[in-house]
């Protein structure tokens, strides 16, 4: 083992005395760096997008979103090794290749022989849904975003949304008759999200074509979409030709 710590290494468990048994194990591995701990889901993704660790152990039970939810919102080449009480879920979690399944209360051993199994996929340059040779050829688009609600980070379904507003690096998300924000340009979210669902009808605005009701003329030459709620939004010359096409009008 070297001194110099080579991985790093984010623990998730609402349980303070688990996420501390974890460390404590974590003491024979100094080739290991602990770079954070969360006590719920939506701490998880915030972390995990910080940090980007090479490795999360990760509960399946918590607060705000579970491990699953909280994984599906972090970057796949993370790997991954669920600690958990429940022996439900093993199941899940290979199917979205996890390394391992750590059933609570568990020996050092057993967290030691997880650990190499990490160890051996990271070597490989494996994250956790890299190993998947089945896995899907076609894009993915995400079902959920994470938001910045005031002081707390929340879970938005994309269908949810009914448009999206730039402001320079931020997005303002536009929801079930209220809005958050997302950390993102409008550019970046608009490459993410799937083309046919949401369409760039503006500079600053893209809208989910599900709360498109009508194209409104505004003056001689410029147009406005109208949502299903009656709200409007401006429609450049380049947008309107966008909808058009999407349309088939």
């Amino acid at each position: 083992m070297t001194d110099s710590p080579q991985r790093t290494v984010l623990v998730v468990d609402d349980e303070l005395p688990a996420r501390k048994l974890l460390r404590e194990y974590l003491r024979a591995h100094p080739e290991w760096l602990v770079v954070g701990e969360a006590a719920d889901g939506l701490e998880a993704v915030r972390l995990a997008r910080e940090h980007r660790p090479d490795l999360i152990l990760l509960d399946v039970q918590m607060p705000k979103a579970d491990g699953f939810e909280a994984l599906g919102l972090i970057d796949p080449a993370t790997a991954v090794i669920f600690t958990t009480a429940y022996q439900e879920h093993a199941l899940r979690a290979f199917d979205v290749n996890a390394i391992d399944y750590l059933l609570k209360p568990f020996s050092q051993a057993r967290f030691d022989e997880a650990l190499a199994r990490a160890s051996q996929r990271l070597d490989r340059g494996l994250g956790a849904a890299a190993e998947a040779s089945t896995a899907p050829s076609g894009a993915q688009y995400p079902a959920r975003l994470v938001v910045r609600d005031g002081p707390n980070l929340t879970i938005v379904q994309v269908s949810d949304v009914d448009f999206f507003q730039g402001q320079d690096d931020y997005v303002e998300v536009f929801f079930r008759g209220r809005s958050c924000l997302l950390s993102q340009t409008l550019r970046s979210l608009e490459e993410s999200l799937n083309p046919e669902s949401f369409v760039r009808v503006h500079r600053s605005y893209l809208l989910n074509l599900a709360r498109l009701v009508r194209l409104e003329p505004l003056g001689s030459s410029s147009r406005v979409a109208v949502l299903s709620d009656g709200r409007t939004l401006p429609v450049s010359r380049s947008g309107e030709a966008r909808l058009r096409a999407h349309l088939g009008t």
